[in-house]
């Protein structure tokens, strides 16, 4: 009779949890770089109803709702998709001191409010010039306009880069540096390089980067998750670049063991 020792049952046991784990895993397509009419650069038609019907239309599982420094739009969103199966990231876009962009993610809608609070107090001051930079329009689930924003949402907040990451992870939220391919708007572009110390949740390239061409040129920053979203400011944008998240459901939660390929969850993007 051969007696197994525990060590050996105990590994043995994890290797069978650790593959029915990974079996259980499923694909989710995202988008979480959307701005809906409440960004001023974007178009009046991305209403948060039209932004979730295109996004199913073409297949998406996941989007995020980042409009430029504001939140506002997110709950409309929230509840446009409501039946759809679509599942809806509340978010913003906040510009740092050094005129970076920066994505915030966030599972629940209060979290992103209080975000809000904090960047409205840290904005530029002045008031939007709609015939320089276009509309701020805030609607409900059904299209209907419910105000204007009138802050200087384009502009830059008086947050550096540092302070923006934490108050983001302190809010139980994710942290993305946007579109760093960029030659502006973009942490490395706006800094030069991004410090060891400046701790990102992963990094986005814009959809005109493949992942060959950045793996060659950012191959110093391959310690970060990387992430591939639209930045879509017109319907027509929505989904033109997704990532893949292997992961068990479409949750903030899963998306943050994705980008650390914890237990078999993983990122792809091409």
């Amino acid at each position: 009779m051969h007696i197994i020792s525990t060590n050996l049952l105990t590994d043995f046991t994890e290797k069978i949890k650790k593959k029915y784990d990974i079996n259980m895993l499923k694909q989710f397509k995202a988008d979480l770089h959307i701005h809906t009419c409440l960004s001023p650069c974007a178009n009046l038609q991305m209403t948060p109803s039209a932004i979730v019907r295109t996004a199913s239309e073409k297949g998406l599982d996941i989007i995020a709702i980042t409009d430029h420094n504001s939140a506002e739009n997110v709950i409309a969103a929230k509840k446009a998709a409501e039946g759809t199966g679509l599942t809806v990231l509340h978010g913003m876009e906040i510009t740092s001191a050094e005129e970076a962009h920066i994505l915030a993610l966030f599972d629940d809608s209060e979290s992103a409010i209080r975000l809000q609070e904090i960047v409205y107090q840290k904005l530029m001051p002045g008031e939007n010039d709609t015939r320089r930079f276009g509309d701020q329009i805030v609607v409900n689930e059904k299209d209907e306009v419910l105000g204007f924003n009138n802050r200087l949402l384009i502009s830059a907040t008086t947050l550096d880069a540092y302070s923006i990451v934490s108050i983001i992870h302190s809010f139980g939220g994710l942290a993305i540096a946007s579109h760093v391919d960029r030659d502006a708007f973009g942490v490395i572009s706006q800094l030069g390089f991004i410090p060891e110390d400046l701790k990102f949740d992963a990094l986005e390239m814009s959809p005109r980067m493949d992942r060959k061409t950045a793996e060659h040129l950012f191959k110093e920053y391959n310690s970060f998750a990387w992430v591939s979203s639209s930045d879509a400011h017109y319907s027509k944008d929505i989904g033109r670049r997704d990532t893949s998240f292997f992961m068990k459901e479409p949750s903030l939660a899963e998306i943050a063991l994705a980008l650390k390929n914890i237990d078999g969850r993983k990122v792809e993007w091409e």
